[in-house]
């Protein structure tokens, strides 16, 4: 970032107009800049499928945007008998979708499969441009995913009794100002934007090819039932894998009184986390910290209403409530066994018969656990794969968090350019 931009940005936080722009309702934009209201640019759609012709069937999604029904439900919701009251929505129309706080307006619909035209239904409201020569549907769609326009929205919105639908009438919505650079600008904007995306979308598909390439490993590291041994092994290692009991690998133990610990949170799927550190506004007594649990870094805690396997790993020694119980294993790895404990076999297989109750009221029988056999390699062995997972979650970490960078890095764009702090 450059002094002059670094100046700018304090100038406006001041509240001081810097040369070359100027002061408006949206705040300060550059001079050649103008402002629109949103019924300047869009209107309401009010053609209807009024012949019930069979459409393409949208529907919008927080993730994917307007996507057809059939893809994103894998069915199509509406029937053919009740789409006379649906909008049509044309190549370039915006959708608000009340439901869907963070995405109103949200669009815009382009050319789906080759398609012009689809239908919505009437939950959503559908708009068209009155004039769109001056305007770049997708510099729209990203100031639409803006805090900026979410912060005008909730400015508006009354959520009445259910806090995920906003209640906008169409008069405001049509009074909301929309800053309008000259439309080569806007392409300018887009086009950064939409490179920036391009970036995230990479990172993203790295991170999903890890862990589909970390999840045959872990088909392929491990044995299948009945088996002894699993398909791959790393060289210098022959023996059978033997099955023990998991209560037999594992012992459960109760060791309390350690109140100069740190109070750890189990967030499932990542392990613990020491619960200042947690970011959740978790109420306990300290006091009742000599009651609570010692757990150490690489032993088991098992909450009975968890539902994602139940065990997860300690990351560092601390203290947990009374509710969890803990494992160790003396002559087993950790790392090993985190995998497996993960694992769709385990979790769906070997310990669904020992998950009762319905629904969210389900628990799990730490007895009946206990007695689930789980493989069992020689130590060595136990390590050696222990090692080889842990750097495939050091690797996908490393992605994961490349694309939060990224992802941070869009959002810094989004503040300069959609403000027009930076010029393109």
């Amino acid at each position: 970032m450059t002094q002059q931009i670094k100046q700018r940005i304090e100038q406006i936080q001041r509240g001081k107009v810097p040369e070359g722009y100027k002061k408006t309702k949206v705040g300060i934009i550059p001079a050649e800049w103008i402002v629109k209201l949103l019924s300047d640019v869009f209107q309401k759609q009010n053609a209807k499928n009024t012949t019930n012709a069979v459409h393409n069937v949208l529907t919008n999604s927080a993730t994917q945007g307007i996507i057809s029904q059939m893809d994103y439900f894998d069915k199509r919701i509406a029937n053919d008998e009740n789409t006379a009251s649906y909008f049509l929505v044309y190549n370039g129309c915006f959708v608000y979708n009340p439901r869907i706080s963070t995405s109103a307006p949200c669009g815009p619909f382009n050319r789906y499969d080759g398609l012009e035209m689809g239908i919505m239904s009437p939950l959503y409201t559908v708009y068209i441009y009155k004039d769109s020569s001056n305007s770049c549907s997708d510099y729209l769609s990203y100031f639409f995913s803006s805090s900026k326009w979410h912060g005008y929205m909730n400015g508006i919105a009354n959520y009445g009794a259910r806090s995920d639908r906003m209640n906008v009438t169409i008069e405001d919505m049509n009074n909301l100002p929309l800053p309008y650079p000259p439309l080569p600008e806007q392409e300018k904007i887009a086009k950064i934007l939409s490179a920036q995306d391009r970036v995230i979308e990479l990172c993203e598909k790295k991170v999903e090819q890890l862990k589909k390439l970390k999840k045959v490993f872990l088909q392929k590291m491990f044995p299948k039932p009945g088996a002894t041994a699993p398909e791959w092994r790393f060289p210098g290692f022959t023996a059978a894998w033997e099955q023990r009991k998991l209560g037999d690998v594992f012992e459960e133990y109760s060791e309390k009184n350690h109140a100069e610990l740190p109070p750890l949170t189990i967030v499932q799927g990542f392990g613990t986390i020491p619960r200042e550190d947690s970011g959740r506004d978790i109420q306990y007594d300290k006091s009742s910290l000599h009651n609570y649990k010692l757990v150490n870094q690489g032993d088991f805690i098992l909450h009975l209403r968890s539902f994602e396997g139940g065990l997860e790993m300690a990351n560092s020694q601390g203290v947990v409530s009374p509710a969890y119980h803990i494992f160790h294993g003396e002559e087993a790895d950790s790392r090993f066994y985190y995998p497996f404990f993960r694992s769709f076999y385990f979790i769906n297989i070997l310990l669904k018969p020992h998950v009762y109750g319905i629904r969210d009221g389900k628990s799990i029988d730490v007895e009946g656990m206990k007695s689930i056999l789980i493989p069992y390699p020689k130590y060595n062995e136990q390590k050696r794969i222990g090692d080889f997972f842990e750097e495939i979650d050091k690797t996908i970490t490393l992605h994961q968090r490349k694309c939060d960078e990224e992802k941070q890095k869009k959002k810094a764009l989004m503040q300069l350019l959609l403000t027009g702090i930076v010029r393109t």
